[in-house]
């Protein structure tokens, strides 16, 4: 059998059962999955309505340093982490903790296990994000990258996880499906990597530090595993499963999928230590060496989703979620292969510690997942909630003003990198001057942060605004019963 012809990933018709299983009307018909669900999407765009509001203060304080300057809640060493922070935890974990069950559903054709847990689960992991958020506000961030959140913050997110995944866990024990799709290998190791590398890092950061280089060592690791591994395999996984599901194509290679799970599993947990660090030298060669064979899984990944559009692009222009797909997909191309090249020494001594790591950092960050993400959970609410719609106007506002969002932040932060690289290595230049060379790009930067936290918003009202009609639909029948026993009991006490 070809490659191109290898049952891949199934390509489901909403309206026919399996010869075993639940169909995807009958899985996402269940209310509390689907208020467990939403609850996760709706408080996800919260977050990062919220991050990405503060990622724009932070960005007008690097040309107007006075803007906001009375305000120590504000100021740029608390601003940014926690927007970093509501970004990562406030959004990415919960949008793809939520994507992640609702696709463990349909490939697994079963309902959600023990939906309750989802409900308890998400109040405690905003609980948990708020208290950290704040802490990091008021002062009291530990100072370590993606880590900010005090010590007292990680146990409500932690426990918070476990209840997801106890759920996700007993979900995929009891699919009806007995075949692995690509989306299930990628989601069950993430299910699995998380708590290892957060609680790994809290044990070894925040709880128990270790001494000395160590501490940036393992910081490094977790950054990387958190942004490569765990991000990668569910922004994967989304892309995987919907890629094929809207174009109702089925996915060009089950094999290259697998290759590329495998070999970024393998290499992608290495990357991260920039080269001349001052820790054994085998551990910034091997870094190196395993961050430049990150282009191969990300070249299969690309030539996967090539070969399964194969020309199809007529989609386009009626399904929006899929444009918030595709880009996705292109930016995790791009970022990918921006990964390996900086790794190289020739690049490494020119952009190392500029803006260019900013620039790559948004992009996989904003670029890929969230972009994929969007897509996906424009694909997922009408289906959780096919009596309400969401406002096809904001969505494609949404999408323009997210994807030149991220064009106008990338493209400037790239650019300003290798101009302040290239000015940092020319003795003639001092280092403030080439701090000032950056500034011109770094408004164009703002500019997109502002178009992104536009988009955001847009986000923020259409889904609280499709709840709120889910909200009305339900009180409407009770409403009008009560209404009507009111006459009934007004005769009895006369």
């Amino acid at each position: 059998m070809s490659a191109a012809s290898a049952p891949a990933q199934p390509v489901f018709n909403a309206g026919t059962r399996a010869s075993a299983g639940e169909t995807p009307a009958e899985i996402d018909a269940s209310a509390p999955a689907t208020a467990g669900l939403l609850l996760l999407f709706v408080c996800a765009a919260g977050w990062i309505a919220l991050g990405s509001a503060l990622s724009l203060i932070a960005s007008i304080k690097f040309h107007s340093a006075s803007f906001l300057a009375d305000l120590p809640w504000l100021t740029y060493g608390r601003v940014h982490p926690a927007s970093l922070n509501a970004i990562l935890y406030g959004f990415a974990v919960p949008a793809g903790s939520g994507v992640a069950l609702w696709l463990s559903c349909r490939l697994g054709r079963t309902k959600l296990a023990w939906p309750g847990l989802v409900v308890l689960a998400s109040l405690f992991w905003n609980l948990g994000v708020a208290i950290g958020l704040v802490a990091i506000l008021a002062g009291d961030g530990t100072g370590l990258e993606w880590l900010e959140m005090p010590r007292y913050a990680s146990p409500i997110l932690f426990t918070a996880y476990a209840l997801l995944g106890v759920s996700g866990l007993a979900t995929f024990h009891r699919k009806q499906e007995r075949e692995l799709f690509p989306s299930q290998w990628f989601i069950v190791a993430a299910a699995f990597w998380f708590p290892w590398i957060y609680s790994t890092a809290n044990l070894l950061l925040v709880f128990t530090p270790v001494r000395g280089v160590a501490q940036a060592a393992v910081n490094w690791w977790y950054v990387n595993n958190l942004a490569t591994i765990w991000l990668g395999f569910i922004g994967l996984a989304t892309i995987f499963y919907l890629l094929p599901k809207i174009t109702a194509r089925p996915l060009h290679s089950r094999y290259l999928a697998m290759f590329s799970f495998w070999t970024l599993a393998l290499f992608g947990s290495w990357i991260g230590v920039p080269s001349g660090a001052p820790l054994p030298a085998w551990m910034p060669a091997v870094s190196t060496a395993c961050a430049v064979l990150t282009a191969i899984p990300v070249l299969a990944v690309a030539v996967n989703c090539r070969k399964t559009m194969a020309g199809n692009y007529s989609k386009l222009k009626t399904d929006v979620a899929l444009r918030f797909i595709i880009f996705g997909a292109v930016a995790w191309v791009v970022a990918g292969l921006a990964t390996a090249a900086q790794a190289l020494p020739a690049v490494s001594t020119v952009v190392q510690f500029t803006w260019f790591t900013a620039a790559q950092t948004q992009l996989a960050l904003i670029g890929f997942f969230a972009m994929t993400m969007f897509g996906a959970i424009y694909h997922i609410v009408p289906r959780l909630v096919p009596s309400a719609s969401l406002c096809r106007k904001m969505i494609r506002l949404h999408f323009w003003c997210a994807t030149f969002g991220t064009v106008f932040l990338v493209i400037p932060l790239a650019a300003a990198g290798i101009r302040e690289g290239l000015a940092l290595g020319n003795a003639d230049i001092t280092f403030m001057q080439a701090v000032k060379l950056t500034l011109p790009f770094l408004r164009f930067s703002t500019f997109g942060e502002l178009l992104i936290t536009i988009g955001n918003v847009t986000l923020v009202l259409n889904l609280v605004g499709l709840a709120a009609s889910c909200c009305r639909a339900w009180l409407a029948p009770k409403l009008a019963a009560a209404r009507a026993e009111q006459p009934s009991r007004l005769e009895v006490a006369t």
